[in-house]
């Protein structure tokens, strides 16, 4: 989906360039459906990197794409896991909080960083090399510059946010991937206005929390679309004002909502990764200033499409990368909003598990179609 930030507060006593490796618990992907406890050896940072201490993981769908098999770039053996709350153990040489990967983000233009992408996308560090190994010394590869289906990983420094010292780290780890995405894709990517209307298309976290960021800029009418009934409650608690079921009518969803309003919607979001969604959605949007948004991950080969009459008329069709945020930057007003209480969060949480065998579970639970974030605490 969006790349992913790690969550740091401090610890008392952190030194440069004298740690050790260390031995601790993760969930390795050995093969596809095939995730296991093991110990791992987790190396000391090198320049640039930082070693963190991971206290709470989110489980995202993203995960379980890529241990399904459907990522064309998913390794194996490796660590998933890309949401956490963590505390930083050690740091190697030269981590002083600056990125010096990237060019500096300009104006409305996100932090995302195609250079880190790339060593990222290869299940290794950004000098090509991977911290994991396994007991018999065999190497592990990371996950998303990420891997916190351990206790301990180690990260590129420009890939933490850090975050006030009372922050709940639970609770932070869910800005890490979903929710964030939703909320910047509400706010930042299609810049929802007070008084428009918004379709949302899969309710899960993600699709929720379009939801709820459309309904605090003060959308006036907001449709939740899914086949699945028992997610409209949520929805509305939100702030859905039509929940729709596509399995309720015999002709294409998108002809619906049009007939639902006056020419159609003007912000719709496709949140299933599912490519027929997507281009219904982009139908549902608007004649003449419609935008619609892809935040879903397709499954490997996929491909969209529509008729360019569609675009010809005047809607948008776009996507966004972790919501259009700069993570360092605006993610950890996410947190200072969360804690005086003007975002609320808590009811993304619906399965909770210990240890790292809980990651194992939390799989289990967000098969179950009853789960948005299953959140193991280490």
């Amino acid at each position: 989906m969006a790349m992913a930030l790690r969550f740091l507060r401090p610890l008392r006593g952190v030194r440069a360039f004298a740690a050790q490796p260390i031995k601790c618990k993760a969930a390795v992907a050995r093969g596809v459906n095939d995730l296991r406890v093991e110990e791992v050896t987790v190396a000391p940072p090198g320049p640039r990197e930082v070693r963190l201490k991971v206290h709470s993981n989110a489980l995202c769908h993203t995960d379980i794409y890529t241990l399904s098999g459907q990522d064309p770039e998913g390794l194996f053996p490796s660590i998933l896991g890309h949401e956490a709350g963590t505390e930083v153990e050690s740091v190697g040489e030269g981590v002083v909080g600056d990125c010096i990967f990237c060019f500096p983000p300009r104006g409305k233009r996100t932090n995302l960083c195609p250079k880190i992408r790339g060593t990222q996308g290869s299940g290794v560090m950004p000098d090509g090399t991977s911290r994991f190994t396994d007991s018999s010394g065999a190497e592990i590869k990371h996950f998303m510059g990420c891997s916190t289906f351990s206790e301990y990983t180690v990260v590129a420094d420009i890939s933490c946010a850090k975050v006030s010292d009372t922050a709940p780290l639970d609770v932070c780890s869910l800005l890490g991937c979903g929710v964030s995405t939703g909320l910047g894709a509400a706010w930042n990517t299609l810049n929802v206005e007070g008084g428009s209307s918004v379709a949302v298309f899969g309710l899960g976290a993600v699709g929720l929390s379009v939801i709820q960021g459309a309904a605090m800029r003060g959308a006036a009418r907001i449709f939740a679309v899914d086949t699945n009934p028992k997610k409209f409650v949520m929805a509305k608690e939100l702030g859905a004002t039509d929940c729709v079921n596509p399995k309720d009518y015999d002709k294409p969803i998108q002809q619906v909502l049009v007939g639902m309003t006056k020419w159609g919607v003007d912000y719709t979001f496709d949140c299933t990764g599912n490519t027929e969604v997507m281009r219904a959605a982009l139908e549902s949007a608007h004649r003449g200033w419609g935008e619609s948004c892809v935040i879903g991950v397709a499954a490997a080969g996929k491909e969209i499409s529509t008729r360019p009459f569609q675009l010809v008329t005047g809607r948008k069709w776009t996507g966004t990368a972790f919501g259009g945020f700069k993570g360092r930057s605006e993610v950890p007003p996410l947190i200072d909003a969360y804690e005086s209480g003007r975002l609320k969060l808590d009811h993304y949480i619906t399965h909770r598990f210990k240890g790292v065998e809980g990651n194992l579970q939390a799989v289990e639970a967000l098969h179950s179609g009853e789960c948005l974030r299953a959140v193991v605490t280490y």
